[in-house]
C-alpha cells in the first residue's frame, strides 16, 4: 500500500468549506483521512505554511499536439501544468489534423496516461473545424472525448450551432463556444479603442465578441440546452451572460487571468506576447470582468494555454494570437484578486478547481475522503519574479514576463504521487 502524509498544511476545500490546519493522508492515489495524524508507515511531506487545496481544473488549453508539437506538446504542456498546480486539464481541437476522428481521441487519451495531468480530450464539433458539418459526438464520446468546442474560431452558422448545441445534450457533454463574429474582427491585432488609434493598429471591436456571445445566449435559450461561453473579456457579455442567468437560460462563463490581470495599455509595446484573441480589453472591461467573477455570473477561470515559437511571436503585425499561462495562472488571481482584497481565496479556488470540475462533470475539485488524491500545496505568500526561460512548456509567450507575483505552487500531487516539487 503506498501512503503519503501531508502534514501541517492550511487545508482549503471548496468542494465543501473546509478551511483549517490539517493533515492530509493519501492510500492507493485517494484520499483516506483529514485531521491530525500518525502515519508511521508513510512517506511524510512536511506542508507547513503552505495551503493545500483540490488540483486546478483547466477548461482552457492548447497543447497542440498531434501536429504542431514543435509549440508544445502532449507531455511538455502537463508538465507547465504540473508546475501550475493545474492536475486536469482541457485540450482543445485545433490541432494538425483536427480533434475530429475517434482514433484521434483514443490516441491522445492512450498517450495521456503517463502524463503529469490528467488530460480530457476537447473533440472537433464540426469536421475539419470548418464550420461545415458536425462530428460524430457519440463515437467521439465513446472513444473519449469530454467535452465539444470548434475553438479557435465559432461554429460558423447560428444553424449548425444550433444543432451543435442538441447533439451536446443528447451524449450529455459540454460544448464550449468562441463567441465571435468573424466579419466584426476584420482583421484586428488589438483591442479598438483609444491605444489602437493612437498606434494606428487595426482594432477589433467589442461587438465582434458580443454578437457572438448573443447568438449563443439566444440559441441556449431556443433550446434549452446548456453553453459554456469561453474567454469572456468584455462588459457587454458579462452583463448579457447575467442577464441570461436570472432568466433561467442554462449559460456560463469562463475568463483568463490576462482579463483579470492586463488591459491594453500593454500593446504599447508593440510586444506580440500581449496579443491573443479576444484582445487584451480596457480597464472598464477588466473592471467588469473582475464583477462578474465576484458575483458568480463566470464561475471559472480558465487560461487559454497558447503556446507559439519565438520566430512566430518575433514580429508583431504577423504573430499568431495567444500567451502560455497554466504556470502562472493561481499566482496571477492571488496577485490581482486575493492580495489586493477583492476576493476571498475559497471562493477563488473555488472558480479554478470546485466550479469547473462541477461543470465539465469530472471526478475533481475536491479533497473529501475517497476522492483522487490530485492536490496543489502553495505558498501564499511567496513572492516571484516571472522568467520565460524557468518556465516548463516548450514555449515562453508568456504576457507576465518580468512581472513579480505573490504566492507560488511549491509541490502538485497526482493520484497521490508527487509530481512536481518548486526548487529551493
Amino acid at each position: 500500500m503506498e501512503r503519503l502524509l501531508i502534514r501541517g498544511a492550511r487545508v482549503i476545500d471548496p468542494s465543501c468549506g473546509y478551511d483549517r490546519s490539517a493533515d492530509i493522508l493519501i492510500e492507493n492515489s485517494a484520499i483516506a483521512a483529514l485531521g491530525e495524524m500518525d502515519a508511521a508507515d508513510a512517506a511524510v511531506l512536511d506542508a507547513a505554511g503552505w495551503i493545500a487545496a483540490p488540483g486546478l481544473v483547466d477548461l482552457h488549453v492548447h497543447l497542440r499536439d498531434p501536429g504542431q508539437t514543435q509549440k508544445e506538446d502532449l507531455l511538455s504542456g502537463c508538465r507547465a501544468a504540473a508546475a501550475g498546480g493545474v492536475t486536469s486539464l482541457f485540450c482543445m481541437p485545433n490541432t494538425t489534423p483536427a480533434l475530429d476522428d475517434p482514433a484521434l481521441i483514443a490516441d491522445l487519451s492512450a498517450r495521456a496516461t503517463s502524463a503529469s495531468a490528467r488530460v480530457y480530450p476537447v473533440a472537433a464539433a464540426t469536421k475539419g473545424l470548418r464550420g461545415e458539418t458536425l462530428t460524430d459526438f457519440a463515437a467521439l464520446k465513446a472513444a473519449g472525448a469530454a467535452a465539444f468546442s470548434d475553438d479557435g474560431r465559432p461554429v460558423l452558422t447560428a444553424d449548425l450551432m444550433e444543432r451543435a448545441l442538441k447533439a451536446a445534450a443528447v451524449v450529455g457533454l459540454p460544448l464550449f463556444a468562441h463567441s465571435e463574429e468573424l466579419t466584426l474582427t476584420r482583421g484586428g491585432l488589438m483591442n479598438e479603442g483609444a491605444v489602437s488609434e493612437e498606434l494606428g493598429v487595426p482594432g477589433v471591436t467589442r461587438a465582434a465578441e458580443e454578437v457572438g456571445t448573443a447568438r449563443e445566449i439566444a440559441l441556449c435559450a431556443a433550446t434549452g440546452c446548456p453553453v459554456h461561453i469561453c474567454h469572456v473579456s468584455t462588459r457587454g457579455s458579462v452583463e448579457m451572460i447575467r442577464a441570461a442567468q436570472a432568466a433561467g437560460v442554462p449559460v456560463t462563463g469562463e475568463t483568463a487571468p490576462h482579463y483579470i490581470a492586463l488591459t491594453d495599455e500593454c500593446l504599447r509595446s508593440l510586444d506580440a506576447d500581449y496579443r491573443m484573441s479576444p484582445p487584451l480589453r480596457t480597464s472598464d472591461d477588466r473592471e467588469a470582468v473582475i464583477e462578474g467573477l465576484l458575483d458568480g455570473t463566470l464561475s471559472a477561470i480558465a487560461t487559454d494555454h497558447a503556446p507559439h515559437t519565438p520566430a512566430e511571436k518575433a514580429e508583431f503585425a504577423k504573430a499568431p494570437n495567444g500567451a502560455i499561462g497554466m504556470e502562472t495562472s493561481l499566482a496571477v488571481c492571488l496577485t490581482t484578486l486575493v492580495h489586493t482584497g477583492r476576493w476571498d481565496l475559497l471562493s477563488l479556488l473555488r472558480a479554478m478547481s470546485t466550479a469547473p470540475a462541477a461543470l465539465a462533470g469530472i471526478p475533481a475539485g475536491t479533497l473529501q475522503v475517497g476522492a483522487p488524491a490530485d492536490i496543489v500545496l502553495f505558498d501564499q505568500q511567496e513572492e516571484w519574479t516571472v522568467d520565460p526561460d524557468r518556465l516548463h512548456g516548450k514555449s515562453k509567450n508568456t504576457p507576465f514576463k518580468g512581472m513579480t507575483l505573490k504566492g507560488r505552487v511549491k509541490a502538485t500531487i497526482l493520484g497521490g504521487k508527487i509530481v512536481y516539487r518548486a526548487e529551493g
